[in-house]
């Protein structure tokens, strides 16, 4: 969809093409900042800005997509209260600035914190303090390349199986935790760690 087309959409107030049009995570990101502004308060609209931004964006590959305009975007959403699911994209999103991660991370909704303690940019500080938050927070954790050793190594020991298996396919997990794991009592985890310690060798 070409320029012209959004800005006749935009000014037609026509949300249902422009709704269609975010759908697809190829559009130009300088387009989809183009339909946001003028729908700050649109709240469907907000949501799938917000996951237009989620489906270009892997986290794998911390560098796609990377651009001055998404940090713009994310930063904008993080603040927007009325919208959750905006929150908990931005949460998630591996370009989301650290200092942004930070006041998430106090969000009084805890599935937003749960994803912060998920996104490898949080800073070690926070990850470390979600150590004490509630269990769905705390989970997050296990999976994060970014999470300091000495909550990985107590999460090793945790009584949840999924804990266990995010852990063991944690990239950032050391040799002596994947190791314990590839012994462990429940033969997904153990099989997942051995996957793991096979690919850090």
């Amino acid at each position: 969809m070409s320029d012209k087309d959004i800005q006749n959409l935009i000014e037609k107030e026509d949300t249902d093409n422009l709704l269609e049009a975010l759908d697809d995570k190829t559009l130009d990101i300088e387009l989809v900042k183009k339909i946001y502004y003028p729908f700050r308060d649109h709240k469907e609209i907000v949501g799938q800005v917000a996951m237009n931004l989620s489906l270009r964006t892997s986290v794998y590959d911390r560098d796609q997509e990377y651009s001055e305009t998404m940090v713009e975007l994310l930063r904008d959403l993080a603040v927007n209260e009325k919208d959750m699911g905006a929150r908990w994209a931005v949460a998630k999103n591996p370009h989301t600035p650290q200092d942004v991660l930070v006041n998430l991370a106090k969000d009084e909704v805890n599935l937003v914190r749960a994803l912060v303690a998920t996104n490898p940019t949080t800073p070690s500080n926070i990850l470390e303090k979600f150590f004490s938050d509630e269990k769905i927070v705390r989970d997050g954790l296990s999976g994060n390349p970014s999470t300091p050793i000495k909550i990985l190594k107590i999460l090793a020991n945790d009584a949840d199986k999924m804990v266990r298996i995010r852990l063991a396919e944690n990239s950032g997990a050391p040799k002596e935790v994947l190791e314990e794991l590839s012994q462990d009592k429940d033969s997904n985890v153990a099989k997942a760690a051995q996957v793991n310690l096979e690919a850090k060798t």
